[in-house]
Formats: structure tokens, C-alpha cells, sequence
């Protein structure tokens, strides 16, 4: 938090001196107190019972409530999580063969799609959504749109394929972003990329890290297997172990987040974390209306105490 008007604290003295001069006054009445009354079995027969701590709530109450205003007149600022109108997120499914791997139950393929429907599912409804898959090549299943049903029928129809084409997904994805309407204000992008391997084909994922970086879009990768992961082909098992350096670096190039996810529960969490991360934008915003808001409260509890035990405002 910040002050945009931190001068306004030099009020504050003014406060801790009342603050002094209550507690210098309440000593001094309670001295003056015992002094007159030194036989203190007669005094606990024929005086009435004191209030106690109650005598000093309504007091603190009242300085609590100055020392907010005042804070509130400083007007203070913080970071603000605020969920963005408009953006544009494609979600780029690897299809590899890869994927048909088991360490991951059932598969990491149908896990993945899992985790990916209801990512979807938790996106705002204001939000276009894409889906590109890739194997050897890349292919725009759903180009950007708010129909969330397109989406997931298209990744229920997704099926395994040979290559990884890590780089073309990632053009492929641009080239979506870039189709939308130019008459309209582009809203802010973001590709989410999720695969358990390094390129085997096509354009590099350099090339590609490069080119969404000049276009301003983020790339967050996920890279998601284990290194046990092993698919049968021709008879034999061959490990498939996943390639977490590479889309690491895919994702630091092109200024996005890098996360790695060994099973569904953990896949799932990403992309909350993600989903999170892309729907909102933090900025700063005054926050005084909190503190002047608690300062009027303290203000009534002041009140409110000291008439119901005292029958008077303090």
C-alpha cells in the first residue's frame, strides 16, 4: 500500500496527544480516587460498582476512528486485482504421440483434455477462446470466439498424431489471434501452450518465441508428463520422458509463465492458476473509502457504547 497524500499523516500527532492525555487524565483520576477513599472495606460497601474496561472502549473507539479518517484524507492506494473486459486466449493442445503415455492415469492425452474442458468451462464468458492442436503440423481447430460448446466438441474430437510441431502451434495461434475483426480495438491475447516434448518439426520454437514477442503476446507453456513416461510402438516400450528446459525456454522468450504438471490434480491446478492469471489485470486504485468507511464505523461503536452503559455521547 501507498500514500498518494502522506502529509496528511502529520494529523496523526494531534491524535496520539488526545491518546496521551487520556491516559495522563484516567491515571490521574483513579489516584484521586484512592487518595480520598484509604478505608477500602467501607468503600467496597458503600460505593457502586465501577465499569472497568468498559469506561475506556468508548474512547479507544473514538481514537481509532480519528487515526482512520486521517489515513483516509492520505488517500491510500493498492493493487487491485480487476477482471479485463475483453482477451483473447488460444489454447494450443499437443496431439502427439506421445501423449498416449500412461504415467499419467489414464493417459496424459485424455487427462489433459480433462483439465482442458474445464479450463474452458472457467474462462469468462466475455472472453474469445481458441483451440489449435498439433502433432507434425499445426491446425486451428476453433479459431477465437465466445461459443464455449464449440470449443469443447472440438476437444472431444481430438486424436493422436506423430511429430511435434511446438513452433507451429505457436504461429498457427498468431495467425488466429491476428484474423479477428481489425475494425475492432484488439483486445489483449495470450497463447497457452501445452505439450510433453521438445520440436521435432517445422518452424522452431525460437522463431516462434521471437515472433509472438514482437506482437506482444505472452506464451505460458505447461510441460506435462513425468520422466518415467513410456508408449508402446512396434512391440516395444520407448520412454517419452517430458521435455521441461525447452518449453521453459519457449515461454521465457516470449514473456510468458513456465509450469509443470505431473498428473490431473496438478494439471488442473495450473490451469486455475493460469485462467486466474490471464482473466485479470492488477492496477492501482485508492482505497480511502475502506478506511473512511472503518473510521465511521468505530465512530458508532463509540457511540453506541457509551450511551447503552453511560447514557451519553463521548
Amino acid at each position: 500500500m501507498t500514500l498518494i497524500s502522506p502529509v496528511w499523516l502529520l494529523l496523526l500527532v494531534p491524535v496520539l496527544l488526545l491518546a496521551l492525555l487520556y491516559v495522563i487524565t484516567a491515571l490521574r483520576s483513579r489516584t484521586a480516587y484512592a487518595v480520598r477513599f484509604t478505608n477500602l472495606d467501607l468503600l467496597d460497601k458503600v460505593a457502586p460498582r465501577q465499569p472497568g474496561w468498559r469506561r475506556h472502549v468508548p474512547a479507544a473507539a473514538l481514537l481509532l476512528m480519528f487515526a482512520l479518517l486521517v489515513v483516509g484524507i492520505a488517500r491510500p492506494s493498492a493493487e487491485v486485482r480487476v477482471p479485463r473486459e475483453r482477451a483473447t486466449i488460444m489454447v494450443a493442445f499437443d496431439v502427439s504421440a506421445s501423449m498416449g503415455a500412461t504415467d499419467v492415469s489414464p493417459n496424459r492425452f485424455e487427462a489433459a483434455k480433462q483439465a482442458a474442458r474445464q479450463f474452458v468451462n472457467g474462462l469468462p464468458e466475455r472472453f474469445n477462446l481458441g483451440l489449435v492442436s498439433f502433432s507434425s503440423a499445426a491446425s486451428v481447430a476453433v479459431p477465437p470466439t465466445r461459443d464455449r460448446p464449440a470449443v469443447l466438441s472440438a476437444l472431444d474430437r481430438l486424436s493422436l498424431d506423430s511429430g511435434t510441431a511446438i513452433g507451429e502451434a505457436v504461429f498457427s495461434s498468431l495467425e488466429a489471434i491476428a484474423a479477428l475483426d481489425p475494425e475492432e480495438e484488439s483486445p489483449p491475447a495470450h497463447i497457452v501452450l501445452l505439450s510433453d516434448g521438445s520440436n521435432t518439426t517445422g518452424r522452431t520454437a525460437g522463431d516462434a518465441a521471437t515472433e509472438a514477442s514482437s506482437r506482444g503476446v505472452p506464451v505460458t507453456t505447461i510441460a506435462y508428463g513425468t520422466p518415467d513416461g513410456t508408449i508402446s510402438m512396434s512391440g516395444r516400450e520407448m520412454p517419452v520422458p517430458v521435455d521441461g528446459p525447452a518449453l521453459r525456454a519457449l515461454a521465457e522468450s516470449a514473456g510468458g509463465g513456465f509450469y509443470e504438471a505431473a498428473s490431473g490434480d496438478e494439471l488442473q491446478a495450473v490451469y486455475d492458476d493460469i485462467g486466474t492469471s490471464v482473466g485479470y489485470r492488477t492496477e492501482w486504485q485508492e482505497i480511502w473509502q475502506w478506511f473512511v468507511g472503518a473510521g465511521l464505523l468505530f465512530g458508532l461503536i463509540a457511540a453506541a457504547a457509551s450511551m447503552a452503559w453511560f447514557s451519553r455521547l463521548p
